[in-house]
């Protein structure tokens, strides 16, 4: 592949006039695919699987944008030139895919995170509240800070989503249990806010972000992951357990239904792995 690669480098500097910079950005992408593939034929699934790799790695969306269109463009310049008789891309979506699927958590990985803080002390409840709100109820970490005392009620939480748009979500009771014993027993005056910092100021995103990461290394979660994650997986979760695509876009507040979609191509990713897995006759 290593010749392949540099033929193509070659073809993109002479007769595309492309830059030395862009130049060694692609036979980067194009030399990080060759040593995933190990010498393996390249065909759709393996691609699919090495963007999936570099996306667990925590490689960021541009980045994986840029590789996808790097690896088109050379096997659709190896098919022209008769090096190989089927493009193995032609039928991979966009680059805007890779931005779609995000990382998502098993239950399995849920339950062991959400049970990592100690309800004993103030930020072990506040952050235990805190996760288990919006993983029950799929809220944005900027919509889980914003929350005000008098936005919650024992069945349903009042969310200000993105372009000031107003929704309000049922939530789960062992989250309404976390959030009370919280507020009754650690909660100390300050803003309105349900979440507040040590110091009495509502929680920032960055905080929340921290406390994620810290949390997920001490529940043994590899996954690279982010308070997005439990927003990703209570979505994915209720598709894989038959909820209506419809009804998880009012849930998580998407303006358009193609936005929601995203979480098909998760579901069925896992079941792919599941089927590879478990299948007798694969």
């Amino acid at each position: 592949m290593e010749h392949d690669i540099h033929q193509f480098l070659l073809y993109l500097g002479s007769e595309k006039g492309l830059s030395p910079h862009t130049l060694e950005a692609y036979g980067h992408d194009l030399r990080g695919l060759s040593v995933y593939l190990k010498g393996q034929v390249p065909n759709s699934d393996r691609i699919i699987q090495y963007f999936e790799h570099l996306k667990n790695r925590g490689i960021a969306s541009s980045s994986l944008c840029r590789s996808l269109v790097a690896i088109k463009v050379f096997f659709r310049f190896l098919k022209r030139e008769k090096r190989m008789d089927l493009n193995p891309t032609l039928f991979l979506e966009s680059p805007k895919i890779w931005q779609l699927i995000p990382e998502v958590m098993t239950i399995e990985e849920v339950t062991r995170f959400l049970d990592v803080p100690e309800r004993g002390h103030f930020i072990g409840a506040r952050d235990r509240a805190l996760f288990h709100l919006m993983y029950a109820s799929g809220l944005r970490v900027s919509e889980a800070c914003q929350l005000n005392i008098g936005d919650v009620s024992d069945d349903f939480v009042r969310v200000k989503g993105k372009g000031g748009k107003e929704r309000i979500v049922p939530v789960a009771p062992v989250a309404i249990e976390e959030l009370d014993h919280f507020l009754t027993h650690f909660r100390m005056e300050g803003e309105g806010a349900i979440f507040l910092t040590t110091r009495g100021t509502r929680m920032s995103r960055m905080g929340v972000w921290e406390r994620v990461k810290f949390y997920a290394k001490k529940a043994g979660i590899e996954k690279s992951i982010s308070p997005h994650t439990l927003r990703h997986s209570f979505a994915t979760h209720l598709l894989e357990n038959g909820a209506d695509l419809r009804v998880i876009q009012e849930l998580l507040g998407h303006a358009h239904i193609g936005t929601t979609d995203r979480y098909t191509h998760v579901s069925h990713r896992h079941l792919h792995e599941a089927f590879e897995k478990f299948h007798p006759k694969k």
